[in-house]
């Protein structure tokens, strides 16, 4: 109620906080369309989170049609003012060419940007991205590094890939017991390869 009288008045921040609730039905029935149309009033403010979620419905159609290209352009427009989970999923789209010409090395510039800020997707990403070699020289250890870093974050694919190097020695010693340790973790989230190692 209280949010609807302020984005009434182009209120940036409430028009972005209405958004949120009729996508996630709260206080209201769910309603993508509806969540859509206050994302884009802020994001036209220049409202980065607001870009951001407007960016994440057009990649994944919810309330719009799906338009990766408009996902993109969104994505950037946040990702500039400084918005780690934008940054992270614009890179995402570089690495798949998704709505954009594929380009590792811009996927690894925007992984770094939001990696840095402390986003663990975006370092789990960055890890993959050193693993394999894409847009960056192969380097077991910086993968390490980065995997370290969103794993001790939770994050269940990170955990599973830092013990997939612990397991292999990879960019670390072998070391079974850490492992299993890593493996567990991720397990415990309910990773099917962890399990499976495990």
């Amino acid at each position: 109620e209280w949010y609807h009288k302020a984005a009434e008045q182009g209120y940036a921040e409430a028009q972005y906080n209405l958004g949120n609730c009729y996508s996630k039905g709260e206080g209201v029935e769910q309603d993508y369309k509806k969540a859509v149309e206050w994302y884009r009033k802020a994001a036209e403010q220049g409202y980065a989170e607001a870009q951001y979620n407007l960016g994440y419905s057009y990649y994944n159609g919810e309330g719009v049609e799906q338009d990766y290209k408009k996902a993109v352009e969104w994505y950037r427009k946040s990702a500039e003012q400084g918005y780690a989970e934008a940054q992270c999923n614009l890179g995402i789209c570089y690495r798949y060419g998704e709505g954009i010409e594929q380009n590792y090395e811009k996927a690894v510039e925007w992984y770094h940007k939001s990696a840095e800020q402390g986003y663990a997707t975006a370092q789990y990403n960055l890890g993959i991205c050193y693993e394999y070699g894409e847009g960056v020289k192969q380097d077991y250890e910086k993968a390490v590094e980065w995997f370290c870093k969103s794993a001790e974050q939770g994050h269940a694919a990170a955990q599973f890939n830092l013990g997939e190097c612990y397991y292999d020695g990879e960019g670390v010693e072998k070391n079974y017991k850490k492992a299993v340790e890593w493996y567990r973790k991720s397990a415990e989230q309910g990773y099917a390869a962890a399990q499976n190692n495990l």
